[in-house]
């Protein structure tokens, strides 16, 4: 449980430091480090905290059952993976009708990803996982709410080439992650069995 909690505390602590770091252009640490030399440093913590947590949840295996969740639980995260990547692929194509509405589409991409695993698994180290990139997409989107940051512009207007990229693309990834990348990844099904 040290490395999961420490790999947290990392790459939380590093995204955290971003989220909540002055924008004043004469206190802003981005501007005086540069954005090489900052992107870099976030980038080796993001990165260090990931190894750990991927390390650290796997060292948990098998781990202790705080609840069963019943199937229908299971199948309903199936489809809110497929939810949650569509709105996390509209936050990397141009903006369309869902990114314009979900305003910060990657952070609500993440509360539906995690949500749905904190639905289909009752394990102690899931639900730490889980609750904790829960807990950081909340965060970050209420400071960003409080600075004004209210995703695109409100004169942009959504393009519906945006969507369907992000359906293709989103619905692609979720295919593969259910039918092939999950069970490599992570050991375990997407599928309920």
């Amino acid at each position: 449980m040290i490395y999961l909690l420490a790999g947290l505390l990392i790459f939380f602590g590093s995204h955290l430091f971003a989220t909540f770091r002055s924008h004043a252009p004469e206190r802003d640490i981005r501007r005086r480090m540069g954005e090489g030399p900052y992107m870099g440093l976030f980038s080796l913590a993001a990165i260090a905290g990931l190894v750990l947590i991927v390390i650290g949840y796997g060292a948990m295996r098998p781990a202790m059952v705080v609840w069963s969740p019943p199937v229908g639980l299971k199948h309903l995260n199936v489809l809110l993976q497929l939810i949650a990547f569509v709105i996390l692929f509209s936050a990397y194509v141009p903006t369309g009708y869902i990114k314009k509405t979900m305003k910060h589409p990657m952070l609500v991409g993440v509360k539906v990803w995690a949500a749905g695993h904190l639905l289909a698994n009752g394990e102690l180290n899931s639900i730490i996982l889980f609750g904790s990139f829960l807990a950081y997409a909340v965060i970050d989107r209420i400071v960003l709410k409080k600075r004004g940051d209210n995703g695109p512009p409100a004169d942009v207007q959504p393009n519906i080439m945006g969507d369907i990229l992000a359906v293709v693309i989103g619905g692609g990834f979720w295919a593969a992650m259910l039918f092939w990348l999950h069970p490599i990844l992570f050991g375990v099904p997407a599928l309920p069995v």
